[in-house]
């Protein structure tokens, strides 16, 4: 969810409506969140630690 990673503080009950009415049960929107704030959470370590990429 692009919205999550960039404007995590403006997501309103009627995003995960939306999520819901495309079809993804609650358990699946909770994944997307665990993986969307899991991959946020793991880039700022590395970018804040300076960690470079293998070429």
């Amino acid at each position: 969810m692009e919205q999550l990673t960039l404007h995590p503080a403006s997501l309103v009950r009627a995003d995960l409506d939306h999520l819901r009415e495309a079809g993804f049960s609650d358990a699946d929107i909770l994944g997307i969140v665990e993986c969307a704030a899991y991959y946020a959470y793991a880039n700022r370590i590395v970018d804040g630690l300076g960690v470079q990429l293998e070429e």
